[in-house]
Parts: C-alpha cells; sequence; structure tokens
C-alpha cells in the first residue's frame, strides 16, 4: 500500500471519526429541539415567538465561551478539552426533558450552548491542522461536517418515531433529550482515549510518519510567520477576521433560521404527519450530504475556496427565494432541498480560511471568534421567523429575510481578501504528495 494513501486512512479513522462523531452527537441537540417542537410546544403551551427565542438563544453561551475555550485547547490539550464540552453538554441537555416554563428553556438552552461552547473551533483551528495539511484540509473539514447531514438522515426517522411515544412517564419529547445527552456523556470518555492532541503522542503512527506530520506542520506555520506573526490580539482585530465575522453572521442567520423551523414549515406547507415530515427530510439532507464531499473533494483538488463557498450560497439564496412563491407542496418541496444543498456544502471550505494565514492561539482565537460572532446569527435567524409568524401567521417575510442574508454573506465571501501565504502553502502541499 502506498505511504501517503496508509497515512491518510490512518489519520481519517483516529482523528477525523472521533471528531465526527462528537460533531454529530453535538448536531443532534440543535435537530431534537426542531422536532420536540412538534409536540413540546403544545404541551408546555409556548408560542411560535417563545420557541425561536429558545432555540436561539443557544448560541449566546457560544458568544462568553467560545474564544477562550479554543485558546485554552490550543495552550493545553485540545482531546481533554473535548471530554469536558461533552461530558458537560450531555448532562445539561438531559436538563431539558424537565423544564415546564419559558424561563426555565430559555436558561438551560443557554446553558448548553456554554457547555458546547468551541468545540468546532477547536476541531477546525486546534485539531485538524494538526494532522491535515493546507492542500488536505478543504476535504478533511467536508468530510468530517457531513456529521451534520448524517445526523439529520439518522436523528429524523428517530426523531419522528419518539416524539409520538410514551415512556416510563415521559413523553416523546422529553425522551429525545434524555438520549441525546446520554450519548454525548457516554462518547465524552471515549474521545478521551481515542483522540491524540498531536502526532508525537499517537501510537498507531510510525517513526516516520509522526516526523513527516510534525515537519509538514511546522514548515506551515514558519510560512505563514514569514508573512506575518499574529498574536493573538492582531488576529482577533484584523480586518480580513472581522470581515469574516459578519459574512459568517449572514451565513447563519439563513442557515439556522432554515435549519430550526424546516420539520415544523414543512408539515404547515405538506400536511404530512410527524414521522411522515421526518422522513421526508431524509432526502435534502443526503443530497446535501453528496454536495459536502464533493465540494470540499473539488476545493481541495482545485486550491479554491472562494467560489466553493460563495456559489452555494447563492444557490441557497435562490432555493429559499423560490419556495416563499409557491404554495404547491411539491414545488416547495424541491425548492427546499435546493436550500439545503446552499446553506450546508459550503461549510467545510469555509473553515480553512482562517488557518490559510493564522497558526496557534492567533488561529484559534480568530476561529473562535468567527464562529461565535457568526452565531449570533444562530439566534436572529429563528427568532425572526418565530416573531414573524406570531405576528402575522405566515413564514413568508422571515424566509425573505433569510434569502437577502445569504445573498449577502456570498457577495461578502467573493469580496474576502486573499491572504499571500495560502499560495505557497497550497504549492508546498501539492509538492509533498506528488514526492
Amino acid at each position: 500500500m502506498d505511504v501517503n494513501s496508509s497515512l491518510t486512512k490512518k489519520k481519517y479513522l483516529h482523528v477525523i471519526l472521533p471528531l465526527f462523531i462528537g460533531s454529530m452527537l453535538a448536531f443532534l441537540d440543535r435537530l431534537n429541539i426542531s422536532y420536540a417542537a412538534l409536540t413540546m410546544n403544545k404541551d408546555l403551551g409556548f408560542t411560535a415567538e417563545v420557541f425561536g427565542m429558545g432555540a436561539g438563544i443557544l448560541f449566546f453561551g457560544y458568544i462568553l465561551f467560545e474564544v477562550p475555550g479554543t485558546v485554552f485547547a490550543e495552550k493545553r490539550s485540545p482531546s481533554k478539552w473535548i471530554f469536558r464540552i461533552m461530558v458537560t453538554w450531555g448532562l445539561v441537555c438531559v436538563l431539558m426533558a424537565f423544564i415546564h416554563t419559558s424561563v426555565q428553556f430559555y436558561f438551560v438552552r443557554f446553558l448548553i450552548g456554554a457547555a458546547e461552547a468551541s468545540y468546532y473551533p477547536v476541531c477546525y483551528s486546534v485539531v485538524i491542522p494538526r494532522w491535515f495539511n493546507t492542500q488536505e484540509r478543504p476535504k478533511a473539514i467536508s468530510i468530517m461536517l457531513t456529521s451534520l447531514l448524517v445526523s439529520n438522515i439518522i436523528g429524523s426517522p428517530l426523531a419522528g418515531v419518539l416524539i409520538g411515544i410514551t415512556w416510563l412517564g415521559f413523553k416523546g419529547w422529553q425522551m429525545l433529550f434524555i438520549l441525546e445527552g446520554a450519548m454525548a456523556f457516554i462518547f465524552g470518555f471515549i474521545v478521551l482515549f481515542w483522540l491524540k492532541d498531536s502526532p508525537k503522542d499517537a501510537h498507531w503512527l510510525t517513526e516516520e510518519e509522526k516526523n513527516k506530520l510534525i515537519s509538514e506542520y511546522e514548515q506551515e506555520i514558519a510560512i505563514k510567520n514569514s508573512a506575518k506573526k499574529y498574536t493573538l490580539w492582531q488576529a482577533l482585530s484584523d480586518k480580513t477576521v472581522l470581515k469574516m465575522c459578519f459574512t459568517y453572521f449572514m451565513w447563519i442567520t439563513g442557515f439556522w433560521g432554515f435549519g430550526f423551523w424546516l420539520p415544523t414549515v414543512l408539515k404547515s406547507v405538506s400536511g404530512l404527519s410527524n414521522s411522515s415530515v421526518s422522513m421526508l427530510i431524509i432526502v435534502p439532507m443526503t443530497l446535501a450530504l453528496i454536495g459536502f464531499i464533493v465540494n470540499g473533494s473539488s476545493s481541495s483538488k482545485r486550491g479554491e475556496t472562494k467560489l466553493h463557498i460563495a456559489i452555494p450560497l447563492f444557490i441557497g439564496a435562490i432555493g429559499m427565494l423560490a419556495g416563499t412563491m409557491t404554495t404547491n407542496p411539491l414545488l416547495s418541496f424541491i425548492f427546499t432541498c435546493v436550500t439545503a444543498v446552499g446553506v450546508y456544502v459550503g461549510m467545510g471550505v469555509w473553515w480553512t480560511v482562517p488557518t490559510a494565514f493564522l497558526s496557534g492561539e492567533a488561529a484559534a482565537g480568530a476561529t473562535g471568534l468567527i464562529n461565535s460572532i457568526g452565531n449570533i446569527g444562530g439566534w436572529i435567524g429563528p427568532y425572526l421567523i418565530g416573531f414573524i409568524k406570531t405576528h402575522t401567521g405566515s413564514y413568508t417575510g422571515g424566509y425573505l429575510y433569510l434569502s437577502f442574508s445569504l445573498v449577502v454573506a456570498g457577495i461578502l465571501m467573493l469580496t474576502l481578501k486573499k491572504e499571500a501565504p495560502t499560495s505557497k502553502l497550497t504549492q508546498q502541499s501539492s509538492n509533498t504528495i506528488s514526492e
């Protein structure tokens, strides 16, 4: 077997797979709240506005703890930090099964966000760069983030079944949170032993493979530092980083506004049962899953990022806009599929951009800042949809704004400054692979 091929398989098994499973469990929480709404809102007397607020308030926990958590993981131990994240968020998720009031709903959702904060930035800026060079990263992160779609594909039918049953006095929506929290808690202990902090700690690598990965990473840092060595505070105030914050904010407004309300909107348009809606969602998620892999592989192959991010965003905006112009259930579903592909598939490529010119604490802090500021949109999108639905009786106005936000994100991506080290690193990676 080719040495590079063997090493790549090892990296995907021991690095990407545990991150993939952790991401899948994280996204199940986002998925579960959207399905729980189908029965939970009625049981607890929550309006669409209350649900929208609670669904999105999770991201305020992110804002407070994202940057310090990511920097801490970079300085200390990313694997132990991920262990802490999963155990605490698993415990807090279980509390969702015991809420009774809107205030409790808001408080527990905030705690979940605080517990989970920094998981994704640690993956993007701390773990993956130590194992995958700049050319490999778009594909590696895209494959890791197919976990978002797999969560939907597996979790949708599971949620559809669970919310219709009662067990040991717990209603279906309560069982969703208990099951999801228990899985995250258990997997936290597994990842502690599975994921290693760096190649030098990996017993599954040969000495030659360890030296190769360590050398690649050190050379990458040297090239970035030769262009400009960023301190943490320089990275947090860098114009490109701040522009990325706003770009991601507009993207995530559309992303989560679409995601949190997807089951509810599909049910209202189609008139199908809860279980049928959960099965229907498998289709757009499967299409987005395929798009994720194709887009990430294409970006890695061509060494291009801007178009691989912007074009999907424009596609998502078109799907969302067109969906507001029809009441035909079949056409609405087709445009839902188009929107799903658009809002998802550029995400893997997007998270390679900060680490193309930043490293170490600077990359960790900037990635955490981008994710935390961007995820304010994770509150605005769902809340806006719920607010407009409550006061107008329609989702149309909210979806028009979400479409606009995706267009703005796409335009900003096209105007993003190309950093000088990127081309050097890509060329170096190409030479390494061809040797």
